[in-house]
């Protein structure tokens, strides 16, 4: 929102303030300000002009050539193409060197032959609104060779205020209202409007009737003696440095009140009333409204009109309508100055993409006594523009409103107390005081009454008067102090560490591992025990079962998972589920006897069998890859893969492999191929015949291993070496067993090992397959070379084969 510097000074003294001082001071008391900017600033170069002569070009017939006085030795001669340009007018000129707005720089120039130094300027030249049949006629009180600014009273500077921080403050929409904040903060009197209310003509009021609940208030003026002539100079430059543009007085003087005061009002051309009253009703389904931007609008029933009887002339809020507009030749009025409901106009303003100046301050709950002080100010500024303005008839005042003042108790204690800053009583009840609030003491506290403009949205609490005591306190002003209090280290919230852990191993395998999340029940399936080999083993009972055949509590979370996994292959050729839940062991029941609860994420991956012997893809190395990289991110890289001991009945007795922490004092996930009888069992046959295979991560086992910190890794100073290394190896010898001895070989200078194909057949005897890593060898002192990689695969040889694997060098 843009606030005019000279149009504050019009309610409280700024002498000895600069714009800058009371942007300053908005901002550390009332609203964030985005800038100060000069009004118009080429006007200081501009200076009023006396045509002295005015000649006929003697070589076009549309231009003159005129003698003008600007203040110099002698008069200047300039080439005019104005109409109405003539000997004995005071006029803009902008001299040689001067620059307008568009980058327009004016230099002495030959019009057709003729000489020309400078320009006579045109208000829309000048930037001062869209005239330019002709050129600004200035007052003849003027003084040639004075700036233009300067006479005409147009040095100005633009404030402009964000709006976000002004939507709680309704009373801050117009100039009078932040003026009232100047007069607070630097303790000066607020210049006072004429509180005399609107007086009546002798005719008679113009009906009203309300029949939309949006509409609070409505005050409707019936004004003769108007003609919508050109505004006054000081009307039209304080509307153009608030961004209104000036079209007439009439037109002008409605948005000066709106900016003015913060309440919006419109004018209807009376003549084209008809006689008719106003009635204020719902739109009705598909009802279509001219307005006053040349569109017509498509309502709906919750939209608001203003109707002369039952035909719609303005969209209430929001805009007029064409057929009633203030044009040429309108001389009566009917002035509209009404309160409606911000949630009515807001929704129409939103759905019809139209927001106004007059639907932002409707949608800031407006103080419901507004309209009558507008409505007064209105006819007050007209009269002493337009003299013969009278009101026609009596002023209606129709609505359902009430008073929004209130009173509210505040105690001087718990003002210093939560400000901590010690503040007498007497200084508390002169803030508030200077804020136009009443004060008056009783019984150890302040009694505060809130006018109605700071009751509608703003004002309602105790805390929210210590917040205006405090702000114009300044809160910079408040002393800094040490905290005394009592430092003791928070209670240590494994609950917490667990959530967070949880959390992370979610987000890790639904983003990085595209897993989908599934949901169970902790009560399992006799059958499904049945399936996996379980149901021997002690399970909790359900007293009440659900259904029958649902009277065990789960073991562990994987069964669940393998049964959703099964049910999704009838839908999907690639199944891929994780699940975090609990399982319950009642064998190791505390002492209460309650079973000891483990909680854990279970893995399954089902796809369909591969056609070819390469199984590079198979779902068992992707688990276990997926399980690596959930280690590696939870700061477990350094998880050791070794021979899984005990398992899961359902486990392939060799394809699997278990991780634990670096010490080797915890085992934090079991990685698993499916056994293929397990899999005939749970029906991962025939159509839905699947390479299945599982993992079982250990939440509680994450939370008790030591994770490493994750840091800063430096780059390596000198290249690695990669190395495709391929084994036969028979199937009773563990692929981590040959990962060990890898590793083994480098003698530290392995950095990175990382299977990629998996064969059988071909060649290969029929109880072995063939492994191959990518090794990648780096060295931190040197670039390893040719002879390096043989003795590393030299050593490979022999360790490999000292357990019966055969390094394919071939």
């Amino acid at each position: 929102m843009k606030i005019s510097y000279q149009w504050l000074a019009r309610h409280v003294d700024l002498s000895g303030l600069t714009a800058q001082d009371v942007a300053q001071d908005f901002t550390l008391s009332t609203a964030e300000v985005e800038g100060v900017e000069r009004f118009l600033p080429h006007l200081d170069a501009v200076v009023v002009g006396r045509v002295l002569e005015r000649e006929k070009h003697p070589d076009a017939d549309k231009l003159s050539v005129c003698k003008v006085d600007v203040g110099l030795a002698e008069p200047q001669q300039i080439v005019c193409g104005a109409p109405n340009v003539r000997a004995g007018l005071h006029v803009a000129v902008a001299l040689p060197g001067t620059r307008l707005p568009g980058d327009l720089h004016i230099k002495k120039s030959k019009i057709r032959g003729v000489e020309s130094c400078g320009m006579i300027c045109s208000e829309r030249e000048l930037g001062l609104g869209e005239e330019h049949d002709g050129i600004w006629e200035l007052p003849l009180s003027t003084k040639p060779g004075a700036p233009v600014a300067q006479e005409l009273g147009l040095v100005d500077w633009i404030i402009e205020i964000d709006n976000k921080s002004l939507t709680h403050r309704p009373d801050l929409w117009g100039h009078r209202g932040l003026a009232r904040e100047i007069a607070a903060m630097r303790k000066r009197p607020l210049k006072p409007l004429d509180p005399s209310p609107l007086a009546s003509g002798s005719g008679a009021a113009t009906p009203v009737e309300i029949r939309s609940a949006g509409c609070l208030r409505y005050i409707a003026v019936p004004i003769d003696g108007v003609a919508p002539r050109r505004s006054p100079d000081w009307l039209r430059a304080l509307l153009f440095a608030v961004g209104a543009r000036p079209i007439d007085l009439l037109v002008d003087l409605s948005n000066f009140v709106m900016h003015d005061l913060g309440q919006p009002n419109h004018c209807f051309d009376r003549a084209k009333l008809a006689g008719r009253g106003i009635v204020v009703r719902d739109a009705r389904a598909d009802e279509r409204l001219l307005t006053l931007d040349g569109i017509e609008r498509r309502l709906s029933s919750g939209d608001m009109l203003i109707c002369a009887g039952d035909e719609p002339v303005a969209l209430a809020g929001v805009m007029g309508g064409e057929g009633s507009k203030v044009q040429a030749g309108t001389d009566s009025l009917l002035l509209e100055v009404a309160c409606f409901l911000p949630a009515v106009v807001r929704r129409t303003a939103q759905r019809l993409a139209l927001r106004t100046d007059s639907s932002t301050r409707f949608e800031k709950h407006l103080d419901p006594t507004l309209p009558a002080q507008a409505a007064a100010h209105f006819v007050r500024l007209l009269k002493e523009i337009e003299p013969a303005a009278r009101v026609a008839g009596a002023s209606a005042d129709v609505g359902a409103w009430r008073d929004p003042a209130r009173e509210v108790h505040v105690r001087p204690e718990r003002v210093r107390r939560l400000l901590g800053v010690d503040l007498s009583d007497a200084r508390i009840a002169e803030i508030l005081a200077s804020l136009d609030f009443g004060v008056s003491a009783q019984e150890g506290e302040l009694v505060v009454s809130v006018p109605s403009r700071r009751a509608t949205k703003d004002i309602g609490i105790e805390q929210d008067l210590v917040e205006e005591v405090g702000r114009i306190h300044r809160y910079g002003n408040i002393p800094t102090r040490p905290l005394v209090a009592p430092v003791e280290p928070p209670p240590r919230d494994e609950g917490w560490r667990r959530r967070m852990l949880v959390r992370a191993v979610q987000d890790r395998l639904a983003r990085d591992a595209r897993l989908l999340e599934a949901l169970s029940y902790s009560f399992v399936s006799d059958a499904l025990l049945e399936q996996l080999s379980l149901s021997a083993l002690p399970h909790v009972a359900v007293v009440n079962p659900v259904a029958e055949g649902f009277s065990r509590i789960r073991r562990g979370v994987l069964g669940s998972v393998l049964e959703k996994a099964r049910d999704n292959r009838h839908h999907a050729e690639r199944v891929a589920l994780f699940e975090v839940g609990k399982g319950y062991l009642p064998e190791q029941a505390n002492a209460r006897g309650e079973p000891r609860e483990i909680h854990e994420c279970a893995i399954v991956l089902a796809l369909p069998p591969s056609k070819e012997q390469r199984s590079d893809g198979a779902a068992w190395t992707q688990v276990r890859a997926i399980v690596e990289d959930l280690l590696a991110g939870l700061g477990h890289e350094r998880a050791v893969a070794g021979p899984a001991q005990a398992c899961e009945p359902c486990a392939h007795p060799i394809v699997r492999a278990a991780f634990r922490s670096a010490d080797g004092a915890h085992e934090l996930a079991v990685a698993m191929a499916l056994d293929p009888v397990f899999a005939q069992r749970l029906g991962f046959a025939g159509d839905l015949k699947s390479d299945v295979a599982c993992a079982v991560v250990s939440i509680d086992a994450l939370l008790s291993a030591a994770s490493e910190p994750r840091g800063y890794q430096p780059l390596p100073r000198f290249p690695g070496v990669k190395v495709d290394v391929a084994v036969v190896v028979p199937d009773a010898v563990p692929a981590a067993r040959c990962e060990e001895l890898l590793a083994r070989s480098g003698k530290g200078l392995v950095r990175a090992l990382e299977v990629f194909d998996v064969y059988r057949g071909g060649v290969l005897p029929p109880q072995a397959r063939s492994l191959a890593w990518h090794v990648e060898l780096r060295a931190d002192d040197k670039t390893l070379g040719e002879a390096e990689v043989q003795k590393f695969l030299e050593r490979v040889e022999r360790a490999l084969g000292e357990i019966g694997c055969t390094l394919r060098r071939q």
